[in-house]
């Protein structure tokens, strides 16, 4: 029989950090996959727990996942109920912060559609409203700077 791997659901805010947070897992030895449709998540983890070699999976998606965003609550159950440790770590920061990093990285915001980036900052909040509730763990990155974020993800 496989062993099902622990799987950690990296989301939250875009800006917050889950880049870092990704890397920071992947350089203590999680297998990392960033940006994969909801959807395929359970797939890949039968697949993973089927090749046996990769004990830990870090799977990061977000609001760039469009409509297919919407599957991840689906997932995560389907990944319960298959008898998979899933652990949600959930990364945001407060506006002004997001603002602040967007502005410095000259980026437009995914949900900004033309408008103003606290607009999309309001509209990605209500879409991960219901996951925010579910995380195990919730981590402002407001007043932290990449090292501090990286110090909490390893710890």
């Amino acid at each position: 029989m496989s062993r099902l791997p622990e799987v950690v659901l990296v989301t939250g805010m875009s800006g917050a950090g889950r880049s870092t947070a990704a890397r920071a897992l992947e350089d203590i030895g999680w297998f990392v996959i960033d940006n994969l449709l909801p959807g395929l998540i359970p797939a890949t983890v039968d697949e993973l727990a089927d090749d046996g070699s990769i004990p830990r999976v870090a799977v990061v998606v977000d609001v760039r996942g469009g409509r297919f965003f919407d599957d991840t609550a689906r997932a995560v159950e389907a990944l319960r109920e298959a008898g998979t440790h899933v652990r949600i770590l959930f990364l945001e920061a407060s506006d002004g912060a997001l603002v602040r990093r967007f502005e410095s990285n000259r980026r437009p915001h995914p949900l900004q559609n033309g408008e103003r980036l606290v607009d999309g900052l309001r509209r990605e909040r209500a879409v991960l409203a219901d996951l925010r509730a579910q995380a195990d763990l919730v981590i402002d990155t407001s007043q932290l700077n990449v090292h501090d974020l990286r110090r909490k993800i390893e710890a």
